[in-house]
């Protein structure tokens, strides 16, 4: 039997999950409970005997991560409005306090919650992609250092990334995926040097590549694009 231990806050009132880094709570009127016990997994496929706890959880994180809601992002990251639906990485500091929310996919509770789930959306496990990526790490790069992003109907999803190779892990955990575009939306992330990693169904060139920010932040500056890179898995057919 496997035990997982985590350290995060679970708003059980709405569905956001926050990480442990987060200095900024959220000022709802609300009942927040920290998960702080070993969390007995008795099984991907069996959900019977969590605590009520953890059935809230299941629950929330479940509203808040699902293909309905394009998993956490239903707003396209061209629209002015868009936002990420998750974080993926290593450095949680680096999250802009405007996205302090975004469930972390490296803390152990929250994948639990979501191989619980089993909708499609998990935690990328090993092998990793590495950074610089071998010559045959299952993906084919598109472009390289554009200053625009992908923007096409077979959206699936986009969060905040530190590294193409992470983007890469991604859409391995993603069904359905089978491109990744990374970015920097430079003024569009509060100075962060994340990257945005949008996943697609469909593999992408150039000519997909037309969000170029140009879209007006709440400080007033405009947002551009920097360094979007594509790769396309290389089991699809990519023109």
């Amino acid at each position: 039997m496997k035990r997982k231990t985590s350290f995060l806050f679970i708003n059980l009132s709405f569905t956001k999950v926050l990480h442990p880094s987060s200095t900024t709570m959220l000022s709802f009127s609300t009942l927040l409970v920290t998960v702080a016990t070993a969390i007995t997994v008795r099984g991907a496929a069996n959900t019977a005997g969590l605590s009520s706890t953890d059935a809230q959880a299941l629950t929330n994180i479940s509203s808040q991560l699902n293909e309905s809601n394009s998993f956490g992002a239903p707003i396209v990251p061209w629209d002015n409005n868009g936002t990420p639906g998750w974080y993926y990485g290593d450095s949680p500091d680096n999250v802009p306090d405007v996205f302090s929310d975004l469930p972390w996919l490296k803390d152990s509770y929250i994948c639990w919650l979501l191989s619980l789930l089993d909708a499609g959306f998990v935690c990328p496990t090993p092998p990793f992609h590495q950074s610089p990526p071998p010559s045959t790490d299952g993906y084919s790069q598109l472009f390289y250092n554009y200053t625009g992003a992908t923007q096409s109907p077979d959206y699936m999803t986009y969060g905040l990334v530190d590294t193409v190779a992470a983007c890469k892990d991604m859409c391995d955990s993603v069904t359905g995926c089978i491109f990744v575009n990374s970015y920097h939306d430079v003024n569009g992330k509060n100075g962060s040097p994340l990257l945005t990693c949008s996943l697609f169904t469909q593999c992408h060139t150039l000519v997909d590549a037309v969000n170029r920010g140009g879209q007006t932040q709440a400080d007033g500056t405009i947002d551009f694009i920097t360094n979007s890179d594509g790769y396309c898995a290389q089991t699809c057919s990519c023109a």
